[in-house]
């Protein structure tokens, strides 16, 4: 018998063993009402795998995102039905996971609101906008989304856009104290979920590409005082910070830096998503980004490992002590972040259980370490198409990257991963059980070009700074000498990502290999995250629907139709013996991710509650499709449209897309007015809707030669 075979064999009497219990628990009455708070502590927090709630981001400390709930499964899931939904008063991204204690569902929207419901019935308890400022959105490189909030004892804790992390009252939803994680002068964002380990919230952070150096920091969740701070780049002062990182910077991590460009630009290293708490090593397992700017040749020389972008670092979550690291792209120059979600569990590897941390970055790897000592027990690719590298030494710890793949110091590399990654922050689930890890993974492609003149680098500040190859000017053609010289110079293009197709990966990680794949054609980037569940099922939405999965073999074996695409991962809690599953609606997503460029238009986003015999149905969305622009009637424009492309990659493309999406600008009565749409792109005038002005970053002119190339799109 292998040891794969015999890990599953066991798991599986402990699971006659436990899982009943508690159904049984279930069925005789898990009656909390709305009002009978609990505090959500250490000791809750450790039984959460006694618990039919959901109390923290990944579902218990472990962050495997298992329900042990098994009274919807393969057998009972045809009744599977809409319980109660809501919607909400944004169409921006939705990527929250909802939060359930005594019977209270917790979740954020875009613009980092907080909601609260009662968990049986959908009624609102109580809402809070922090009101972060339209001129937010300017540094939020993917959308303006929040991916959830995290419970203490008998408070809730957000991370706002603007980089406050605000405590606010469970009961109430009213403020308790906020404070400032981040230089507001500076274009830091927060888009992830708190995590509160021993009375600590700690947060991270997001805007490698703009140019800020990544830390996580802690704050004692009673009064909002920071208890520690841990850098994840060096200080371009060369001096101490005064911080937890000081040692490990001054004995290791300095020097593996190189040049100057890296201290205009802050480094990078921003812990954007992944935070996750090991109780049985007491290890704070945190994930760190991209440098900044991308192009390792233009930041580093093209020398040194750069720590710690692109790993996992392991803190004391009591004083962020540093304890042990693993990098798993040294010296990234591909955007190639391992911020993507963590998952801690035991493992029989060689007959022999191992406490393990597991990830799936962007760069394609399945990586099993060690939990308490960061040794790398594995690394695979998860698919053949991932050929950036040959494997990884698990001698060395570094991958045997395939010949000619570094462009930084000159020509060009089209390799799989692209910056999108094959797996990035969509929720993975592992069944432990099963003894699978299920990974929403694409197969995408990317073009990475060295830039014309490397050495006319220049950070610009406030806008994401790359430093890789124009992108956008037809092959053959010349955009006018002044755009392309300043296009040159910021040396910022974006590499065209291509993606085949998306696939939901069941990882062995004993076998090292995948058990089965259900492959999406054409996904565009409508893939949400994943819920696994002791009923042997896998959720996850693709494009429209909410589907579920036999766990063993990957046959399909529900639908649901959403209406709308859904990106966020679905979370499972029980209420009175009653299971149910919910998920958060709607897209969003740097460069419009979530968006399909043929059938979505912009619609709000909803909280959708399923249970067994659910009758309800939620209204068909209105969906406003604009007529195509009569260019015929527009106001000619005096542009150059390829200096245009030029400065619409540059500036637009990211959030707006390569198809113009979000919205579809071809469409935009705007276009039809040289001074309309001055106002809108130049002078601010729907910063309130996170439209703000550029005026910092381009003239009237170049505004004017952007609408000449939107024209030009419009008129085919």
């Amino acid at each position: 018998m292998s040891a794969g075979s015999a890990y599953r064999n066991l798991r599986k009497h402990l699971g006659r063993v436990i899982f009943p219990a508690l159904v049984l628990m279930l069925a005789t009455g898990s009656s909390a009402q709305v009002g009978a708070y609990r505090p959500v502590d250490h000791n809750r927090l450790l039984k959460g795998e006694e618990s039919s709630d959901w109390l923290t981001y990944g579902r218990t400390y472990f962050e495997q995102r298992f329900s042990p709930l098994r009274q919807i499964n393969q057998f009972t899931i045809g009744t599977l039905g809409l319980a109660w939904w809501v919607q909400f008063d944004t169409s921006r991204g939705q990527e929250a996971t909802p939060l359930v204690a005594d019977g209270v569902i917790y979740t954020t929207t875009a613009w980092s609101k907080v909601y609260a419901f009662d968990a049986r019935t959908g009624r609102q308890l109580w809402t809070f906008d922090p009101k972060v400022s339209g001129r937010t959105a300017l540094a939020a490189c993917c959308d303006v989304v929040n991916r959830g909030a995290a419970l203490w004892n008998d408070r809730i804790f957000v991370g706002a856009l603007d980089g406050r992390l605000i405590a606010l009252d469970r009961r109430t939803g009213k403020p308790v104290w906020s404070v400032q994680t981040t230089d507001p002068k500076l274009p830091y964002t927060i888009t992830g979920a708190p995590r509160v380990v021993k009375g600590k919230v700690i947060i991270g952070n997001g805007g490698s590409e703009y140019g800020v150096r990544g830390y996580v920091s802690a704050y004692d969740a009673q009064t909002g005082k920071q208890a520690w701070r841990f850098y994840l780049t060096p200080n371009p002062d060369g001096k101490p910070d005064g911080a937890a990182s000081d040692e490990v910077f001054a004995r290791t991590a300095n020097a593996t830096w190189f040049g100057d460009v890296w201290k205009t630009s802050g480094g990078g290293g921003t812990a954007w998503d992944a935070i996750t708490y090991d109780p049985d090593s007491n290890n704070l397992l945190i994930g760190t980004g991209n440098g900044a700017p991308w192009n390792h040749h233009i930041r580093s020389q093209g020398k040194g490992d750069n720590l710690f972008l692109s790993s996992i670092v392991a803190l004391k979550p009591e004083t962020g002590k540093y304890v042990w690291h693993y990098q798993t792209t040294p010296g990234d120059t591909w955007d190639y972040t391992a911020t993507q979600p963590f998952i801690i569990a035991d493992l029989f590897i060689k007959d022999a259980k191992r406490h393990v941390v597991m990830q799936a970055p962007k760069n394609g790897f399945f990586y099993v370490l060690d939990a308490g000592t960061g040794e790398l027990l594995s690394a695979d690719k998860l698919a053949p198409w991932v050929d950036w590298a040959h494997g990884v030494d698990l001698g060395n710890g570094r991958p045997v990257e395939r010949i000619g793949v570094r462009w930084g110091a000159g020509g060009n590399s089209r390799q799989n991963p692209g910056p999108p990654g094959a797996h990035s922050w969509k929720s993975m689930a592992f069944n432990p059980i099963e003894g699978l890890v299920y990974i929403p993974a694409l197969n995408v492609t990317g073009n990475f070009a060295a830039p014309s003149h490397p050495e006319e680098y220049r950070h610009i500040p406030g806008t994401q700074n790359r430093g890789v190859g124009v992108q956008g000017v037809a092959p053959g053609k010349q955009a006018a000498p002044g755009a392309l010289q300043r296009a040159r110079a910021a040396a910022t293009g974006d590499p065209l990502p291509s993606v085949l197709s998306g696939e939901l990966i069941a990882w062995d990680p004993v076998a090292r290999r995948a058990r089965w794949t259900v492959k999406y054609s054409d996904p565009e980037w409508g893939m949400g995250g994943v819920l696994a569940t002791a009923g042997s099922l896998v959720f996850q939405s693709v494009k429209h629907d909410l589907k579920a999965y036999d766990a063993a073999s990957g046959r399909e074996v529900w639908s649901y139709p959403l209406g709308a695409s859904a990106i966020a991962a679905p979370i499972s809690y029980a209420l009175d013996g009653v299971q149910h599953v919910a998920l958060m609606v709607g897209n969003g997503g740097g460069n419009g991710q979530g968006y399909s460029t043929r059938t979505d238009t912009p619609v709000p986003g909803r909280l959708l509650v399923f249970k067994l015999g659910g009758k309800q149905i939620a209204p068909d969305h209105i969906r406003t499709n604009r007529m195509a622009l009569d260019v015929s009637r527009a106001e000619a424009s005096t542009g150059d449209a390829l200096a245009g492309d030029v400065f619409y990659n540059r500036y637009c493309r990211f959030c707006h897309g390569q198809n113009f999406i979000y919205p579809d600008l071809r469409r935009s009565p705007v276009l039809s007015s040289r001074t309309r749409f001055k106002r809108v792109v130049f002078d601010g005038l729907l910063e309130s809707r996170g439209m703000t002005s550029f005026a910092a970053f381009l003239n009237e002119q170049e505004v004017e030669d952007i609408r000449a190339y939107l024209l030009r799109g419009a008129s085919r």
